[in-house]
């Protein structure tokens, strides 16, 4: 079983006495659009590609596919709400067993505890109006999780997708955030956010018992910097501690408010790189446009909800595109390089934000991601490394043509025609 603590430089996992790369996949609907048997399948496959972690939301995810199973965390009122004070042991227990088959599996459980749409005041309460649970009732339902869950260590992610817009909000994540790390003290915890939002308020940074930050760059289009726009303010934030992008664009996604368009593997692998050259090193989340939703050919897709996306593909589909591969290949450099200590460098020259560079803090490794062929000028000397490019597309390595003048390293155009990582060694 997967127990994490955190790194004494608060930049990475370990597991037992071994680092550890978060790679998880967004598999939010799962208690309640998953057959055991789909569940196996899935974990099956996953756990090839070496994905080690699983996204999930305890409760019904508002945005999820159709589902054929027909079973609910709460009794269900006559008028179609959640009778939050009566819970489901049924349901409960059925989660328990899909948790049990994954972590036996080798997989860290991460289970949001509380979606926006079931607290008050939050983005998503206003869009829709859906059951909101009680504050009364937190602690309880809180209390309910940890019976059923904390034995397996898993995660646990307060918040899921959510924004602060009032001091009722924030007493709702406080109070399950307290409870949670009171009755387990061993499991760490974490908030994931509404998408592009990096103002995290100062209560939860500076409470000791938020274990690491998790952002969502999220899926619009028209802000494809956020990856390493976000991944920087939260390295830079006074309080540090290990940061995941936890919600990259997901491949094959439309893109949101219904613009024509989706996401292809370039894209979440492009995301997924200038997040972790940019501050958030500790792992990264993949997604992929039918899984984090569950959808089968045939069953309904509420378009129109949330932030309005087009239709999913079949989960069979969605579990087999190449973005998945990207990521577990991101991990395996991690790995192999002993990249967990690495930090973000302020020293590309060429008139884009778009390139990013890391390097270890004796520079001993250095990583520079490149999204388009180009001439780098870098403001280092980097005399005396061994460098290799490797296409990310095609996997491809070469030797890369360089030369340093004046302090300053120049990394000529290569011959690949798609993104690369440059990685230097001495």
């Amino acid at each position: 079983m997967i127990r994490l603590t955190i790194s004494k430089d608060k930049k990475y996992f370990i597991n037992g006495n071994k680092k550890f790369f978060y790679l998880a996949d967004t598999c939010w609907s799962a208690f309640t659009n998953i057959s055991f048997e789909e569940w196996e399948e899935y974990l099956s496959y996953r756990k090839v590609q070496g994905f080690n972690a699983l996204q999930i939301n305890i409760l019904p995810q508002w945005d999820a596919s159709q589902s054929d199973i027909n079973i609910m965390p709460f009794k269900i009122n006559k008028d179609g709400t959640f009778d939050f004070y009566s819970i489901n042991e049924e349901y409960f227990h059925r989660a328990e067993k899909m948790i049990e088959v994954a972590v036996k599996k080798g997989f860290l459980p991460a289970l949001v505890l509380l979606w926006c749409n079931y607290v008050p005041d939050t983005w998503a309460s206003k869009l829709r109006e859906t059951s909101k649970m009680p504050l009364d009732v937190v602690e309880t339902y809180v209390e309910h999780v940890a019976k059923t869950f904390s034995k397996f260590c898993p995660i646990y992610i307060i918040s899921g997708d959510t924004d602060f817009p009032t001091e009722l909000t924030k007493n709702y994540y406080m109070l399950a955030l307290n409870t949670i790390k009171k009755l387990s003290p061993e499991c760490l915890t974490t908030m994931h956010l509404q998408g592009r939002l990096t103002e995290l308020p100062e209560e939860f940074v500076n409470n000791k018992n938020l274990d690491f930050y998790m952002f969502q760059s999220g899926h619009n289009s028209a802000y494809r910097h956020m990856p390493y726009e976000m991944a920087l303010n939260f390295y830079n934030k006074s309080v540090k501690k290990p940061i995941i992008n936890a919600e990259p664009c997901y491949e094959q996604m439309g893109f949101s408010r219904g613009i024509y368009g989706r996401f292809t593997t370039f894209d979440v692998r492009k995301a997924a790189w200038q997040s972790l050259l940019s501050g958030a090193s500790a792992g990264i989340t993949y997604g992929a446009h039918g899984i984090w939703s569950w959808h089968k050919k045939g069953k309904e897709f509420e378009k129109n909800i949330g932030e309005v996306f087009d239709k999913p593909y079949d989960w069979r589909d969605a579990l087999r595109f190449d973005g998945a591969w990207d990521y577990s290949f991101a991990k395996w450099i991690f790995e192999m390089y002993d990249l967990f200590e690495i930090e973000p460098l302020d020293a590309i020259l060429n008139n884009t934000r778009e390139i990013r560079m890391a390097g270890n803090p004796d520079l001993s490794t250095i990583v520079i991601y490149m999204p388009s062929n180009t001439t780098v000028i870098v403001n280092m000397k980097l005399e005396n490394y061994n460098f290799i490019i490797i296409d990310l597309e095609k996997k491809h390595i070469a030797k890369p043509t360089i030369e340093t003048s004046n302090d300053k390293t120049i990394i000529h155009m290569h011959n690949f025609t798609s993104d690369v990582l440059i990685i230097g060694t001495k």
